[in-house]
């Protein structure tokens, strides 16, 4: 056995000349080094990705990270619902399922949504805790739900309503919170793509985790969504005090008419409670064209599941079926983020009605070609027109509304647009499954949005950005 010696230099300071275990802690270092890399790493590399450009410095860095966060629970209880409601039981019988879990949770939460907006706007000194308690919630409503799919009691709905409506007052804080992080030189749009798009890539990754965790047991995958959550609830808290702070902010109400907008001075100061009346008519036709979208979109998402499990495409099973559209919508969206990441603020309304327009154009199409092919390209141009025209909401939201009643106005469109996924949604479950026949509802939806905001946003285009009043 091999001793230590030492010996000492005139500093005094010891060396080993040769020592047994010298070698073999270096060689332990590195192999813990080896085996930390992959994840320290890639850690280092999303940080500095979400810290880039300033977004550290201004704390959106924090905000972009606790998003992808929020995604990643967020699939991770949609995988075990889906499991659960959808997957493991007989075509009628989920449809069934469905139809109950829509009346015990969508129902009540087109009640609750109008009012998140407002009750959370009266709460302005407190949207860190709002975004941590959100997290909170869900992740102990995670851990009912584990038990609900275990034994299928009833509490699987109640838990599931309310993993919905702190998902969407999470939503609607964020929205409200985003203005207030920017970095210098950095346009709403962009900062909106980039919380977005880590959104969207922290859910394609956290899929297939939770789908694996569903191999395990029903369990697992709510626990994933509990850690998530549990998380989020600390990186609530670790950003910027700024955050909570109200000061200059007073609340908007949304309005398309001039009168409104610009009516007589007494009539103004009677006006003090808050409604959705006065923001001016660009950004609520723009709100109007995104509901639209919105509205399709929930459509869109219940009416293929069942179709595509009952008539998968051509030489697929139901479960790839969906995947492949899944898999269209999410290139799509994500497209469109970094799209409209690129095209900045540029004529908002001009691009609005120009992709609502191409959604119009492909749904007509698929529903005259109805088939696979068709159902995945429209997957894909609704995903793509959804988030472009969702950031250019966004930019019209900064270019007309002053920043004194901005954080106000996103707060009450998120909610509105949530409204209009649910009754996408409602009508998804509610039609026969004849592919032609839902396309056809699906370009009428976009039609209706369209027809009805195209001539209001063009005008609001040559005639400028307006400015309402604050109330």
């Amino acid at each position: 056995m091999a001793a230590a010696r030492s010996s000492s230099g005139a500093s005094g300071a010891t060396r080993y000349e040769y020592s047994g275990s010298g070698p073999v802690r270096g060689a332990v270092r590195k192999v813990g080094r080896a085996l930390r890399m992959p994840f320290t790493g890639t850690a280092r590399g999303i940080r500095k990705a979400t810290h880039a450009h300033g977004a550290g410095e201004s704390g959106l860095g924090k905000l972009i990270e606790l998003h992808a966060v929020n995604g990643a629970g967020d699939v991770m209880i949609t995988v075990a619902l889906a499991s659960t409601v959808f997957f493991s039981v007989p075509t009628d019988e989920a449809r069934g399922r469905v139809a109950l879990y829509l009346a015990i949770t969508m129902a009540p939460f087109t009640v609750l949504a109008p009012v998140i907006g407002p009750l959370l706007d009266r709460l302005p000194h407190g949207r860190r805790a709002a975004m941590a308690g959100s997290m909170l919630a869900r992740a102990l409503l995670a851990l009912i739900l584990s038990g609900a799919v275990a034994s299928g009691s009833l509490e699987l709905y109640p838990a599931a309503l309310g993993v919905l409506v702190a998902s969407k007052a999470y939503g609607v804080v964020r929205s409200a919170v985003v203005p207030r992080l920017l970095p210098p030189r950095f346009s709403l749009v962009k900062a909106n793509s980039r919380v977005t798009l880590a959104g969207l890539l922290a859910t394609g990754a956290a899929a297939p985790v939770g789908a694996g965790l569903q191999t395990i047991g029903p369990r697992w995958p709510l626990y994933g969504a509990f850690v998530l959550y549990v998380s989020g609830m600390f990186l609530s808290f670790s950003m910027p005090h700024k955050v909570d702070s109200a000061k200059g902010e007073s609340r908007a109400v949304l309005a398309a008419d001039e009168e409104h907008v610009h009516g007589p001075a007494k009539r103004q100061e009677r006006q003090r409670k808050p409604g959705l009346r006065t923001v001016g008519p660009a950004v609520t036709h723009a709100l109007a064209a995104n509901a639209s979208l919105k509205c399709l979109s929930g459509f869109l998402i219940f009416f293929l599941a069942f179709l595509l499990r009952e008539h998968p495409m051509t030489g697929q099973s139901a479960a790839v079926s969906l995947g492949i559209v899944g898999v269209a919508a999410g290139a799509g969206n994500a497209l469109g983020t970094a799209v409209g990441a690129w095209l900045k603020a540029r004529a908002p309304e001009i691009i609005i009605v120009t992709v609502v327009a191409v959604v119009l154009g492909v749904a007509v199409v698929s529903a005259v070609f109805f088939g696979a092919f068709m159902t995945a390209c429209l997957a894909a141009v609704a995903g793509f027109a959804q988030a472009l025209a969702k950031l250019s909401l966004d930019a019209t939201i900064q270019r007309d509304v002053p920043e004194a009643v901005r954080t106000s106005a996103f707060a009450r469109s998120e909610t509105l647009l949530q409204v209009a996924w649910v009754l996408g949604g409602a009508i998804g479950i509610a039609l026969p499954l004849v592919g032609s026949l839902g396309l056809s509802v699906a370009a009428g939806i976009v039609a209706v949005g369209w027809l009805t905001t195209v001539r209001g946003l063009l005008a609001s285009a040559r005639r400028g950005p307006a400015r309402p009043r604050v109330a």
